[in-house]
């Protein structure tokens, strides 16, 4: 069994990671099956509606990210400073305050979606069917939220193996009921909602049930009395993470915007595939982030540098090696990848080859941002964190889709991602430098 406390060769380091980074993948794999069964057996518009409705409901899912990786900061710290009561009683209260959270925003989101559909640029068809997905998974968001914490929180929990079972159950359960909804049973979008609902409220009941019942793990449900102070330390912890992925649904909307303007509805369709294939790449650099967040934040907690310096460096190294990897494998894939979402259609097939290629690039770059942006969030300095984040989507990435397209028509929208992951590199590259003496992991 590898413990926090441990030495970590890179062999151990990996290992440890290890199912982060596969629940990471798996869990942006059953992700993509809707769009897959979407796009192939209902068509081309409920696949352009699904991903004009997906970056709002990535927002709502985003407190779970928030609370999960802030709260997976303070609580392997507050282990070790050997605070273990305490570190089971804001795991307590951080579960508690995002079921809540989680059911006033769904019902907030139900009521306002048809409003917020038009506001994406849904019209006629395509809105009714934002609001037809939009609503099924919706009703599901407390357990999304959920799913989202606590494949954070098994890590610091010692139980990261569980938490990848965990994530196979929901992912195998979305694509079964895909299968059967959608391919079988012919019930279109509405099929592709139902199983994917039932797979987050999968993914969030079973660790729920875990925590409550008697387990071997390091954290488990406790008493707790309503900490105003810790709350907001896991929220500010998290607020980089949270950040991250709200401004990417509102750049991916600004995206969306863009690409109805130069290149229609194919536009969309085509950005709909990067963000699904994107995301498993990208799951890759989230797993292994979250994977050792928890080993950063122990080890901060207990004042031992060696280990620090030891991680940081190892880490540097795993990050590079799979950047390069992944752009390889991102211009070696680029077509078959491609027919697999929209082989049905020659002209949106060839706008999705050509922008993922380029899109390739930024694959190169994202890697030490995303560990960046964590790595700061485990040393408990949420402010770093959140500017990386900000800077990396909404200032760049915003900049550059509004202003390259003037120039650079429909390429300059698919150059721009690349362009915002190279500033956004050299930003996390510069305060990796500036803060190497007051944490020395260097």
């Amino acid at each position: 069994m590898i413990r926090l406390s441990d030495h970590f060769s890179l062999r151990r380091l990996l290992c440890y990671a290890l199912p982060s980074i596969a629940m990471m993948i798996f869990s942006s794999i059953y992700g993509i099956v809707d769009g897959f069964f979407v796009s192939n057996y209902v068509g081309k518009m409920a696949f352009t509606a699904v991903n004009l409705i997906y970056p709002f409901l990535i927002i709502l899912g985003s407190i779970g990210f928030m609370f999960g990786t802030g709260g997976a900061a303070l609580i392997s710290k507050t282990m070790g400073e050997k605070n273990i009561k305490k570190a089971k009683e804001t795991f307590s209260l951080i579960i508690f305050t995002s079921v809540v959270l989680g059911i006033i925003l769904s019902i907030l989101g139900i009521i306002f979606l048809p409003q917020i559909a038009s506001l994406l640029g849904a019209k006629d068809e395509v809105l009714t069917d934002c609001i037809l997905y939009g609503k099924i998974i919706l009703i599901s968001l407390p357990f999304y939220i959920l799913q989202y914490e606590f494949q954070c929180l098994f890590s610091t929990a010692g139980k990261p193996k569980f938490g990848l079972i965990v994530t196979v159950i929901s992912g195998m359960s979305n694509i079964i009921f895909d299968y059967l909804l959608v391919a079988v049973f012919s019930l279109g979008l509405f099929g592709a909602a139902i199983a994917t609902m039932i797979s987050q409220i999968v993914g969030g009941v079973i660790p729920l049930i875990y925590f409550f019942s008697k387990n071997k793990s390091l954290l488990h449900f406790v008493k707790f009395k309503f900490d105003i102070k810790s709350l907001l330390k896991v929220c500010s912890n998290g607020s980089s993470e949270f950040l991250s992925n709200v401004s990417s649904s509102l750049i991916s909307i600004l995206y969306n915007l863009q690409l109805l303007k130069y290149a229609g509805e194919n536009g969309v369709a085509a950005y709909g595939v990067l963000m699904y294939v994107s995301m498993i790449f990208q799951a890759i650099f989230i797993g292994y982030s979250i994977g050792v967040s928890p080993i950063v934040g122990y080890h901060y907690g207990a004042k031992n540098t060696s280990e620090l310096k030891n991680v940081f460096t190892k880490s540097m190294i795993v990050i590079f090696i799979t950047a390069i990897i992944m752009f390889i494998c991102g211009e070696l894939l680029s077509e078959p990848i491609s027919r697999i979402f929209v082989n049905y259609d020659d002209e949106l097939l060839q706008i999705t080859k050509n922008a993922f290629r380029i899109f390739s690039f930024s694959f190169l770059l994202s890697g030490m941002s995303i560990y960046g942006s964590s790595f700061f969030t485990s040393l408990n300095n949420g402010l770093i964190s959140a500017l990386i984040s900000f800077l990396r989507t909404v200032v760049f990435q915003a900049s550059a889709v509004m202003i390259l397209p003037i120039f650079l028509k429909l390429n300059g929208i698919w150059l721009s991602i690349v362009v915002a992951e190279l500033m956004s590199f050299i930003i996390t590259f510069t305060f990796l430098i500036m803060k190497r003496k007051k944490y020395q992991y260097i």
